[in-house]
């Protein structure tokens, strides 16, 4: 102990110096400078067309002692994880794609450990443009409302675009396509569409125009590759109308004819005079400015022209009256007007038929070539036709009258005095359909009225229609209904669907897409309909088997037309049935059924219906299974533990039976479980006692042995109840027979004996008891086992048991003192044990006690008689 104190200063010098070399430091990363790639990944940049699975960056850095470090990536909770690092190299992996549109700077801990510290550090990794977005057009669709008379120059609309890139990718320049056959520019920048300087509008000539518009980005780098992209809308411009038109004759020219046998008040011919404006027209005044020389009037609403006198009064054969057409204002102001030359002869003979007239002369066929559904009242400017008939008077009147599809167009006007300018004007638009008939043809017919030779002509009329864009695609169905298997690989094609546009050209084609929030997993293509689930879609019909969302099918112009979609998801059986254990233990009461049960997951039948097999039991032929329900139970010819014990030298009776669950899809799944089965019999009596002879039924010396002690104790007590009867009995000088007291209960008749009212079941745990029970009262301390002193007076006696198969003696009164297997009686005799007989081995056992007990309290009742 001396050394040891001289020693301590040292010793502590010693401990200091080994702290002080077992000292760790941090590992710490490599500081990095600009465009390196290694060290903590501070100041990285990548692009976002980065390829998923590129070495982007090597995390380095040391530990001071020299141990190896480990390196690591961290995510803030609810980030993307876009990288991943090998711990040991420190080598980092893109893993998923980069898209700065959506997160330009992404957020990472790198940690660097050397096993005992760990540094963590928190780095911005900025993501880079690449061009990788198209031009998008604001606000679409585009229409124009202009009026006829504005400015060459002016600013009509702006159009605007947007391109989500930066750089030169995201600026955006404008341009028309067909430039030259349009009327209108753009400006490259601001993309503002104005008309062309010099160009006028006119609502007459076009009411519509349509001007395509393309929008370009700057280009920029995609993927390694200069890439540009654009994309188109139309502008429909609308040209409103302007009253800047003077009002228009029709038919011109005027030729009329009065007869010799015209009545005065007649009217010679009408003529007809429209506001060339044709968006908001006005109402026309006619009247006649000169030479009528008062023969002749007009209506100043109709533009009819009447004589007023009789033909034999008319001094000229010719008459040239200069008619005025003038546009009545709606403040009832005449504003403009117009002036048409109307030539009447006075003739008297009929020997010409009506005759068509073209530009060139006599003509039987006229041609015109127009867009389909023009405005109803348009007149088919095209047509230049003339009808004439060279007789004077009622012999050069005649009808009009246009035959072939009836309500399509009206003929003006339809009748016509000596000559006239035919006029056809649209009546119908909507039965003017280019998908119905591409031609439409007519008989234009001149039939004189009044003449009884009913002179007549005719000219066909053909029109042929050009197609506009006046239909909306159509689907095949209003619903598509459709089914795929769940275990179908992303990418899986599911229904075709189809709408038809009968517009011919650009207007006839039809891109598909789809929305709603059924819609999310599945993917159409464009242009051929088919639908098909997303590449990443994993369909399980155990989540959801319907899906539910709407088609879109829509024209070059934006019209389009809706379908639904409905979507099942077919079940596949991938689930195997399911025990919810595999080792399970179950007691088996002798007659009644076990059950055992596994769950499929499968979504409908016959996948997830599961059939019930004994795969292997020992003993074998034992038990049987119900195929459907998983019910065990033992074979009809086992009805008690005996014929089991004869099976098997197991007297514990728990066997192994080792089932399979198998479901009915195809391909099939099964599973097995182990089933432990306890076999007993079932007791009608729960106690103490039953629990206590349960537990020792493979030892009976020990049942013996408290038996003989319940024996014991009751045949005391029956020996002091004797006692004091006979000194009572003594004293009062009379002694009464032990057999008149057995007489004072009915006594039971005769039976056989039985060696049911014990039932034996082994207990399923140490808590359980044998229950004794009476048809009368439970007696407390029946047994002498709770150390409860027994009350002086005698207990009432139980009911007798049957009395045992012995050879009765002759000198021995039949009576026996009550015993306490009276109480013993079950209230109720299982089926099955009555079956048995005397076969039960813890029967016979109970039988030959019971049978000793008996003869016992026989020999002790002699001396008493």
């Amino acid at each position: 102990m001396k050394h040891v104190r001289h020693f301590t200063p040292s010793l502590f010098l010693s401990l200091v110096h080994v702290c002080l070399v077992q000292a760790n430091y941090a590992p710490y990363f490599f500081d990095n400078g600009a465009r390196s790639t290694n060290g903590n990944m501070a100041l990285l940049s990548l692009s976002e067309d980065t390829p998923v699975g590129t070495h982007v960056y090597t995390l380095n850095g040391t530990d001071p002692e020299g141990d190896p470090v480990t390196y690591g990536l961290a995510y803030e909770a609810g980030s993307r994880r876009y990288f991943s690092v090998d711990e040991n190299l420190g080598n980092v992996t893109l893993i998923e794609e980069l898209d700065r549109e959506k997160e330009d700077e992404i957020e990472v801990i790198v940690s660097i450990s050397d096993g005992l510290s760990t540094v963590s550090e928190k780095v911005r990794i900025l993501v880079m443009d690449a061009n990788d977005e198209s031009p998008e057009f604001v606000n679409t669709p585009y229409i124009v409302q202009v009026p006829e008379n504005a400015p060459s120059g002016s600013s009509i609309f702006k159009i605007e675009a947007v391109d989500k890139d930066t750089g030169s990718g995201g600026s955006i320049t404008y341009f028309l396509q067909n430039i030259h056959a349009n009327k209108f520019t753009i400006d490259r920048h601001s993309g503002v569409l104005r008309i062309k300087t010099g160009v006028t509008l006119d609502y007459e000539k076009s009411r519509t125009h349509f001007v395509v518009v393309v929008a370009k980005d700057g280009g920029g780098k995609l993927r390694g590759d200069n890439k540009v992209f654009s994309a188109t809308t139309t502008v429909t411009v609308n040209v409103e109308d302007v009253q800047d038109t003077p009002p228009m004759f029709i038919g011109t020219p005027y030729y009329g004819y009065v007869y010799e046998d015209t009545l005065a008040g007649s009217e010679v011919l009408t003529v007809v005079a429209l506001d060339g404006d044709r968006g908001n027209p006005n109402s026309i005044h006619y009247c006649i400015v000169n030479g009528d020389e008062g023969s002749f009037e007009i209506s100043n609403t109709t533009g009819a022209i009447s004589v007023i006198k009789s033909p034999n009064q008319l001094k000229k054969e010719v008459y040239e009256l200069k008619v005025q057409a003038s546009e009545v204002s709606q403040e009832d102001d005449i504003s403009v007007y117009a002036f048409a030359v109307v030539t009447i002869r006075v003739v008297d003979l009929n020997n010409h038929p009506p005759t068509f007239y073209g530009e060139n002369g006599p003509q039987n066929r006229f041609e015109l070539t127009m867009y389909e559904h023009p405005p109803e009242g348009e007149i088919l400017r095209g047509l230049k036709i003339t009808v004439s008939d060279s007789d004077q008077g009622a012999n050069a009147k005649f009808n009009l009258r246009l035959v072939g599809p009836g309500g399509i167009f009206r003929v003006v006007p339809q009748t016509v005095l000596n000559e006239a300018q035919v006029t056809i004007i649209v009546e119908n638009s909507a039965a003017i359909d280019y998908e119905k008939f591409k031609v439409l043809t007519f008989k234009l017919l001149a039939i004189e009225v009044n003449t009884p030779e009913k002179f007549s002509s005719t000219a066909d009329v053909v029109i042929r229609l050009l197609d506009t864009n006046d239909n909306v695609p159509k689907f095949s169905s209003d619903y598509y209904i459709a089914r795929i298997p769940e275990n179908s690989p992303g990418g899986s094609n599911v229904v075709a669907v189809t709408a038809t546009d009968p517009d011919s050209g650009l207007w006839g084609e039809v891109k598909y897409s789809i929305y709603g929030t059924g819609a999310d997993l599945f993917l159409i293509h464009p242009s051929t309909g088919i639908i098909y689930s997303q590449p990443w879609a994993i369909l399980d019909a155990e989540v959801n088997s319907k899906y539910n969302f709407y088609v879109k099918a829509e024209d070059t112009d934006g019209k389009y037309s809706l379908a639904e979609v409905f979507i099942t998801v077919l079940d596949v059986n991938d689930h195997s049935p399911e025990f919810n254990e595999n080792i399970q233990e179950k007691t088996m009461i002798i007659g009644s059924p076990v059950k055992i049960e596994a769950i499929d997951q499968d979504a409908e039948e016959p996948n997830n219906i599961v059939d019930y097999s004994i795969m292997q039991a020992d003993p074998a032929n034992v038990f049987d299974i119900d195929r459907s329900t998983g019910e065990i139970k033992l074979k009809s010819y086992i009805r008690s533990l005996d014929i089991i014990h004869n099976i098997t030298k197991n007297k514990d009776c728990i066997w192994s039976v080792v089932v399979q669950a198998k479901d009915r899809g195809s391909p099939s799944f099964s599973t097995t479980a182990v089933l432990k089965i306890d076999i007993t019999e079932e007791t009608l009596h729960k106690g103490p006692m039953a629990a206590f002879l349960m537990q020792t039924k493979d030892n009976p010396m020990k049942a013996l042995g408290v038996l003989a002690g319940v024996v014991g104790i009751m045949v005391l007590i029956t020996v002091m109840i004797s006692t004091a009867m006979f000194w009572r009995n003594k004293r009062s000088n009379k002694i009464m027979p032990v057999r008149r007291i057995i007489r004072k209960r009915q006594t039971p008749q005769p039976r056989t004996v039985r060696m049911e009212w014990l039932k034996f079941k082994r207990p399923s745990n140490a808590a359980e008891k044998f229950v004794v029970e009476d048809d009368a009262k439970s007696l407390h301390n029946e047994n002498s086992n709770n150390n409860i002193q027994v009350a002086p007076v005698p207990p009432t006696a139980p009911l007798p048991p049957p009395p045992p198969a012995l050879a009765p003696r002759g000198d021995v009164p039949g009576w026996r003192v009550p015993t306490v297997s009276g109480s013993l009686t079950p209230k109720f005799i299982n089926k099955q044990l009555k079956k048995r007989g005397h076969s039960s081995a813890h029967s016979a056992l109970v039988s030959e006690l019971k049978m000793k007990f008996e003869k016992k309290n026989a020999a002790i009742g002699e001396p008493h008689i």
